[in-house]
């Protein structure tokens, strides 16, 4: 992504205009306007369906991945439109990182799990060791998960639990040094205690990134983010400080939905 670092006007991280989406002849997405400012956790909320997880990832085109996918409109990420035709889509996902429902680390070692995406990233050169380790500590400790795994660093990732695997799935991003983190209910295999800790990682990961987050608990949304996009059959509905979305919503059907009579 060529420009990926450029400074974005009016202080946003992501813009859409007139994003439209079709799977086949089902359309997912309907004339998507929205800005999203950049080191702020944003919750995508709405009812099964409403076309939220095709948003989320729009921002980082893993909808192509599909078959009889078309998209139309503009999605810009950090002052660059990602469907430009000099756009690479390795660069997008190395600026864009996704965490997914179920935690997803390769069956390998946690050591490995850290660099994969960084060495895949640098396939042409040879990351030295030393800076290897240092990448591996650096970002354990940020997802809090290093004073648990140092001492099995080299143990299959696959024995950590779910919530320790979810951490080292956001762990594995870090060393690409992400702008925007996506993350698609990140938290809906965990147990409460997992949820709890998971929550308060992202928060601490907002001061350093643009977090875009899909969750159908809407006592997570409003306890993690700082703005909502409410979404129903394709289209935003409303869009504001979380506060207000839940205490003084504009639209009866944000009303309806955050209040629990339907959804």
């Amino acid at each position: 992504m060529s420009a990926a670092h450029a400074a974005s006007p009016n202080d946003v991280a992501v813009r859409t205009r007139g994003l439209s989406l079709w799977y086949g002849e089902f359309q997912a997405l309907k004339n998507v306007t929205v800005e999203i400012k950049p080191r702020l956790i944003t919750a995508l909320i709405g009812p099964s369906g409403c076309g939220k997880t095709t948003l989320l990832r729009c921002f980082n085109r893993i909808n192509e991945r599909y078959e009889n996918v078309r998209t139309e409109g503009h999605v810009e990420i950090l002052g660059k439109n990602i469907y430009d035709p000099d756009v690479s889509l390795s660069e997008l996902r190395k600026n864009v990182g996704m965490v997914f429902q179920r935690p997803n680390p390769l069956p390998i070692s946690i050591y490995e799990n850290v660099l994969f995406g960084i060495r895949t990233h640098a396939a042409r050169s040879a990351i030295p060791r030393p800076r290897c380790d240092e990448m591996v500590e650096r970002s354990l400790r940020a997802v809090q998960l290093w004073d648990d795994v140092k001492d099995r660093l080299h143990r299959k990732a696959t024995k950590l639990t779910l919530e320790q695997q979810q951490k080292l799935c956001i762990a594995r991003l870090l060393p690409l040094k992400p702008r925007v983190i996506l993350m698609d209910e990140p938290c809906s295999a965990l147990d409460a205690e997992g949820i709890e800790r998971i929550e308060e990682l992202v928060e601490e990961l907002r001061h350093a990134f643009t977090i875009i987050i899909v969750t159908h608990n809407m006592g997570q949304a409003r306890r993690i983010s700082q703005e909502c996009i409410f979404m129903h059959l394709g289209e935003i509905v409303e869009h504001g400080p979380t506060r207000d979305i839940f205490m003084t919503p504009q639209r009866r059907e944000t009303e309806m939905y955050v209040t629990g009579r339907y959804g």
